[in-house]
């Protein structure tokens, strides 16, 4: 039988508790691109020790709107972790946007950021330093081995659960409770 490739674009990851990679433990994270030759994504629950009022400050940037300066800036993985990649409500979208779904799309432009600063941003997004990785057949692997729980993603928790939150958010949509799950692989 023919192995068959399928996208899990649109689709959260879930650490599990065993997975020792100090990038992933305990994250989600959001997976914008994949096909059979990798995947990419954004943790969209590690905050960073910037906000946008910082980030903005840096990029010379004016904020218009004074509750966004502490709009926290997110740590979204350790690949290009120096570039800002903004994930964002399809309401408004800007050049070199990937459009992931119907509702939510993917940018890396500073005119995405500008818009967001000047207060004419999308309605909902995230902002992250950094993205995931993995190359050809990578993912598909790490999944074999367990170390993600893979189902689709929530609007709701990707757009509007603080990021403290979308860890036991994420598991609930699967109807899981990851305090009861052991680290350790095949003991009961």
């Amino acid at each position: 039988m023919a192995n068959t490739f399928q996208s899990l674009k649109n689709h959260f990851l879930i650490s599990m508790p065993h997975l020792n990679d100090p990038n992933f433990e305990h994250t989600v994270v959001y997976i914008c691109e994949h096909t059979a030759s990798g995947a990419m994504g954004v943790v969209i629950n590690r905050p960073s020790s910037v906000d946008f009022g910082e980030l903005a400050e840096h990029l010379g940037m004016q904020m218009s709107l004074p509750t966004l300066t502490s709009e926290q800036i997110l740590v979204g993985g350790p690949v290009e972790s120096e570039r800002g990649f903004i994930l964002h409500s399809s309401d408004k979208c800007w050049g070199n946007t990937l459009r992931v779904t119907d509702d939510v799309c993917l940018s890396a432009s500073l005119e995405t950021l500008e818009h967001i600063a000047s207060g004419d941003g999308p309605e909902s997004f995230l902002i992250t330093l950094g993205c995931a990785g993995w190359e050809e057949g990578q993912l598909e692997g790490e999944i074999a081995n367990n170390d993600w729980l893979v189902c689709e993603a929530d609007l709701d928790v990707l757009f509007n659960t603080p990021s403290d939150m979308q860890f036991t958010a994420a598991t609930k949509v699967l109807g899981l409770d990851m305090s009861l799950l052991s680290p350790d692989i095949g003991h009961a």
